[in-house]
């Protein structure tokens, strides 16, 4: 019956996904081992004695029991027994869930180890004996406190494989109870080094500077609502405080920090310290990821997730305590939290609110929280030798202009020089940003490899995780890690070993230009508190040297504190979360230090521009949807957009993709192979396309069950961040659901799909198990002749690969398949849609070519935006590696006689739309997208101010459009007007409050968004021969015709009937739609165009007319034959524009005219005179 029931185990196994088979892939990495039971069934020698039989009877009849006994005498054994080839039946006997010691833990695979050992020790041993004596063994036979209870064992006994005496046998009871008899000795002694641990933790606590301030903080927290510790480096607080208060009886404790990285080792440590490490009382909260369950009293999470707890739960009412950890650095997540906090104290008196930081102006936090108590914390810092060797301004950048790196090298060979090989420390240095690091990264590996006494590491956020933390890792006896870092080194990580550290005082931020729409990464110099957290990095694990690269007097002029990331970023996604928690008056909040009030009302602006607030700065319906979801604004209206047409799992895709660091490391570009790879991903269209096309075809390796790991490498790609778009557009989707606007799915599974699904899943999680529990470990680098890529890049090293087991932990193999499928373009009409969702969303990020551009891929390729001339398209960018996508070719030129333009007319006119305008050495243009220009204008642009005839069409401002007279280019722009009109209408349902339930109300909005999407196809497949051009200051002079009469308070065809038409006071014309003023552009060519009358045959309904152009947009304004083709909208049917009675003081007569009738009849008076 077990052989049978095992054949069926491994069938069922196989019918299932590859994930228990060894192959050289290592997809899991494999922990099972083979069956032995055959090798112990042919290899045993049954005894036929009567003996054994009456044993085996009496076994039978329950009369005898397999080792009961607490004390069995061992008898002679042999050291050299393999164990490992009845691994799978001591397995069966030992390790099942009863046992001391479980299957597939750490435990157990260490208990392997030490069997080897022991046998090892036991060998040695006995030749030890067996030369001091004559070869005779002891009769001392020693005694085992140990009893062997094991269901397999009796059954086993039953079956006669295994006899009580039967000597004979190779595992016999004597070999299982010298196997308890180790198991034991393995028990007491991993008791012993936990008792050793436990005493040496215990210790080390205690010498901690903030234990002897434990009371005093229990007594400042119990009395005070809110309490600042001001603690140095290295004095505890971040994996202290929280166990003091968890240990005076405080629960539901949030402890925000603002990387995750901190989130998760904070976590680790402080269940390792407070024996929790295998139970849920310490747990870790961050996106995509937690540890999290009821039981957690201790909760480590990120400060932009506490801020979305708020969203839903204003109140915080699931925490009792929360602690703001390294509020020093004042992100704006942090700011915001903070008055958050401030307005708690009034709404939740019993909450309490601990501050923490390592450098912190304590007088303006103690004052903004009402003067609450400061418990300052001294460091446990080694003595730390401060040096300036300040840089000559000569010397500071090179011929080239670039940082020149001599000063670094300098310091490495004082330190050869200085310090003996034998004294280990390491050294970090802190640049600016990532290009001075590639400068000093090449220069330093070049003296390494002379020495042979280095080994270069660069630190920066865009480098692979593997690449990142390989500055843990252990130099070779001898060699020196020198680890180049931006100031991600200052306070989030702290590497151990490092003695040396080398501050160039300057460090790159983030600013934003509001008016250029433009984040600006500059170099600036450090404040007073950075520079002392950085000289701190030297002196957290003994002596150590800093050497500032700047002189003593330049130290003395830095700011104290660094300038708060608030003063100097956008604030839509913080003010969209602030009005979504009901706060009425965004310039009302209680900030620490309130940001530029021009930056808050930029903000609001950008806000309602996006559709997100009102005019009155409330929530629209779109905005309160906006603000649930994780992403900047431009994401989530491209999300809620896609939703409309029927390509939202394409755009779940791409905007998971445009939301997390590009995947394209920067070997993608420089190393030969990779780029050659790379152009398999490359998409004409642009870098959102290629983004899309890696994603798909690293599913597509995932579906086959190839090793993605090494795949990511060879093509310059890195892995994480695939497994991030993969786990934020779940997310995503799971948002719009709850929404309305996208329907649930429901996907049936049979019941052996579910059976293997069952198994995987059991088999997945114990390994992520054994992955969790397993100790780490921490590698020796390597000393090889290229020094930053010094592991072989297709290793392996037989580790788990904890990603992809959480990955099929998600996904099982069909679904993985169906999201392949469905992260795919499939056809022009959804490139269309998609491209059409996009510009929508990032508008007004648009770019028009520069007309000297040499679309060649050795020179820059200048675009000009609305507020910033002569950007640049980022370099690793896909049009700008390959700029003839974007060149307008000699054939495409068409030339027409008497129409004289600045550019040429052509059909295949682009703009680029973009994702952000970075400014770091030169303003680049970052994810860019090439669209037809007249189209995407056209449909998105927020202004459109034509002449008479269409011909000449201004776009918000600073392009013009330019189209040769023809009966085409008025239906080509009335088509735009309909699509916009349908697209708003679309919207409007979309956000109205339905009577009815969730998948009708997406059913409906599916519906009505096909037949959009069929109109914007349409309209994107016609050509139309046009210009376009940048306008230069001097043309915007001349522009506008201006206000010839004041208001004309009639009613159009063009409008609904609730709205009137207006004079444009500025610009004059006439304001026909919010976005549209037609005839308010200066026109030289033909003064009187607007009141000529031309022969005309309507295109829908085939009725032939003498109407001028306004006549023409008005009839099909109300045309039965355009209206069978507009979206199908409930709407009230349209009577035509009605006319009025106007007395006309020239004519003396009562008429009785429509608007462009009066407007005519007026202008006609004032011409003639």
């Amino acid at each position: 019956m077990m052989d049978k029931h095992k054949k069926k185990h491994h069938r069922s196994k196989d019918k299932s996904p590859n994930y228990t088979k060894r192959s050289s892939s290592n997809l899991y990495y494999n922990n099972d081992e083979d069956d032995d039971y055959r090798n112990i069934k042919t290899r045993e020698k049954r005894s036929k004695t009567s003996e054994t039989q009456k044993n085996s009877e009496d076994v039978a009849d329950g009369t005898s029991k397999p080792s009961t006994s607490k004390q069995v005498y061992l008898k002679d054994t042999s050291p050299d027994f393999l164990w490992t080839e009845y691994r799978s039946t001591l397995n069966k006997i030992f390790f099942h869930d009863r046992g001391k010691i479980k299957r597939n833990t750490s435990q157990y695979d260490e208990f392997w180890i030490f069997l080897k050992k022991y046998q090892e020790v036991q060998q040695k041993a006995a030749m030890k004996k067996l030369l001091e004596s004559d070869g005779t063994s002891s009769k001392t036979k020693p005694k085992v406190d140990f009893s062997i209870d094991s269901e397999e064992l009796n059954n086993m006994m039953m079956r006669g494989h295994l006899f009580r005496d039967d000597t004979e046998s190779p595992l016999n009871q004597a070999r299982l109870v010298e196997f308890a008899y180790i198991i034991e000795l393995y028990l007491n002694c991993l008791k012993k080094q936990e008792e050793t641990r436990l005493k040496k933790l215990k210790e080390a606590q205690e010498n901690l500077p903030i234990s002897k301030y434990r009371t005093e903080i229990l007594r400042a927290v119990e009395n005070n609502q809110v309490v600042l510790v001001a603690g140095d480096t290295g004095c505890g607080k971040s994996t202290q405080v929280p166990q003091y208060l968890m240990a005076a009886g405080y629960d539901s404790i949030a402890c925000t920090q603002p990387r995750r990285i901190a989130c998760i080792s904070l976590c680790k440590r402080v269940a390792y310290e407070t024996q929790n490490e295998y139970k849920s009382e310490v747990g870790y909260q961050i996106r995509f990821e937690k540890s999290k369950t009821q039981h957690t009293k201790i909760l480590f999470l990120t400060e932009g997730l506490l801020l979305r707890q708020v969203s839903s739960d204003p109140m915080l009412s699931m925490y009792k305590v929360v602690i703001l950890d390294e509020v020093h650095e004042r992100h704006l997540s942090c700011d915001f939290l903070l008055g958050i906090m401030k307005c708690l104290t009034i709404q939740r008196p019993d909450l309490k609110i601990l501050l923490m930081s390592a450098t912190i102006n304590i007088e303006l936090f103690s004052d903004y929280f009402n003067n609450c108590p400061v418990i300052q914390v001294p460091g446990r810092l080694f003595p730390i030798q401060v040096k300036y060797y300040p840089v000559s301004t000569e010397e500071l950048k090179s011929s080239t202009g670039k940082l020149n790196p001599a000063p670094y090298i300098r310091i490495l060979n004082l330190i050869d020089q200085k310090y003996p090989e034998d004294e280990r420390g390491d050294v970090l240095i802190f640049l600016s940003g990532m290009t001075e690091i590639s400068i000093v990264v090449e220069a330093a590996k070049a003296y390494a490899e002379k020495s042979s006494k280095w080994i270069i590491l660069p630190l920066h956020s865009t480098l692979s995780i593997e690449d990142q933390d390989k500055v843990f890792d252990i130099a070779p006896e001898s060699v020196r890690k020198c680890i180049i870092s931006t100031n991600v080194a200052e306070t989030s990580i702290t590497i151990d070993g490092v003695r040396f550290v080398v501050d160039s005082g300057k460090v790159k931020e983030m600013s934003y230009h509001p008016v250029c729409h433009m984040q600006r990464l500059q170099e600036f110099w450090i404040s007073k508190a950075s520079a002392e957290q950085r000289k701190g990095r030297a002196g957290r694990t003994g002596p150590g040297v800093c050497f500032r690269l700047y002189s003593q007097k330049e130290y003395d002029g830095l700011a104290a504190y660094t300038k708060p990331e608030i003063q100097r970023v956008p604030l839509d996604s913080l003010l969209l979360q602030l009005l979504s928690m009901g706060l009425p008056n965004a310039r009302k909040f209680p900030f620490l230090e309130p940001p530029d009030p021009s930056s808050i009302e930029e903000s609001l602006q950008n806000l309602k521009s996006q559709g997100a607030l009102t005019e009155e700065e409330e929530l629209t319906p779109m905005g309160s949807m906006l603000s649930k979801l994780p992403v900047d604004v431009t994401i989530g209206k491209m999300l809620i957009h896609g939703c409309m047409f029927s390509v939202i799992e394409p755009m779940l895709s791409l905007a998971a993709a445009l939301s997390v660091q590009s995947p394209f490391t920067n070997r993608s570009v420089r190393d030969p192979e990779m780029r050659a790879a790379r152009e398999s991903f490359e998409s004409d269209h642009g870098d959102p396309f290629t983004l899309l096309n890696a994603f798909h075809r690293w599913l597509e390796v995932k579906v086959e069950r190839q090793n993605s790991r090494k795949w990511c490498r060879r093509k310059g790609l890195e892995e994480q961040r695939f497994y991030e778009m993969t786990k934020l557009r779940r997310q995503f989707k799971e948002l719009l659901k709850d929404s309305g606007i996208l329907p649930e799915e429901f996907v049936h599974t049979s019941s052996q799909q579910r059976s293997s699904r069952h198994g995987e899943l059991s088999h997945l999680r114990d390994m992520k198990r054994q992955f969790h529990q397993a100790p780490r470990k921490r590698k020796v680098l390597r000393l090889e002749s290229e020094h930053f890529y010094n592991e072989d890049e297709d290793s392996d090293d037989g580790r788990i690969d904890i990603q992809n087991i959480d990955f099929w932990i998600s996904n099982n193999s069909w679904q993985v398949q169906l999201l392949s499928s469905k992260s795919q373009v499939s056809s022009y009409r959804d490139m269309v849609c998609l491209k059409f969702v996009v510009c929508n969303a990032l508008y007004p990020r648009f770019a028009i070519a520069d007309v000297h551009n040499t679309y060649n891929n050795s020179t820059d390729q200048h675009f000009h935006t609305k507020g910033k001339p002569f950007a640049v398209l980022h370099p690793n960018g896909t049009l700008a590696l390959k700029p003839e996508y974007l060149q307008l070719r000699e054939t495409d030129i068409v030339e027409l006689k008497n129409i004289r333009t600045v550019t040429p007319l052509s059909r295949k006119h682009q703009i680029v739309s973009f994702l952000s305008l970075l400014e770091t050495t030169k303003p680049f243009l970052v994810n860019c997208l090439r669209v037809p220009a007249a189209h995407t204008l056209l449909l998105c642009s927020h202004s459109l101010d034509t002449n008479q005839n269409f011909t000449r069409i201004i776009c918000d401002g600073w392009i013009e459009l330019r189209f040769p007279e023809t009966e085409s280019i008025q239906d080509f722009v009335y088509q735009s007007f309909n699509i916009r009109d349908s697209w708003q209408k679309l919207l409007q349902k979309a956000f109205e409050e339905f009577t009815m339930d969730k998948e009708t109300k997406a059913e409906e909005i599916h519906k009505m968004g096909k037949r959009i999407f069929e109109l914007i196809a349409e309209f994107f497949h016609t050509e139309i021969i046009h210009s376009v051009r940048r306008l230069l200051a001097a043309d915007i002079k001349n522009l506008y015709v201006g206000p010839q009469g004041g208001e004309v308070p009639v009613a159009v065809g063009l409008l609904d009937d609730a709205q009137t038409a207006q004079e444009n006071k500025v610009k004059g014309g006439l304001q026909i739609k919010p976005y549209l003023t037609y005839n308010c552009l200066v026109d030289l060519e033909d003064k009187y165009l607007q009141y000529i009358q031309k022969h005309w045959t309507c295109p829908s309904c085939g009725k032939e007319m003498v109407a001028t152009i306004l006549d023409q947009i008005r009839h099909k304004e109300t045309c039965e034959g355009q209206n069978e083709k507009s979206v199908d909208v409930p709407e009230e049917t349209n009577k035509g524009p009605p006319k009025k009675s106007y007395f006309c003081s020239v004519c003396e007569k009562e008429l009785l005219l429509t608007l462009p009738e009066i407007l005519r009849h007026k202008r006609s008076h004032s011409s003639s005179s």
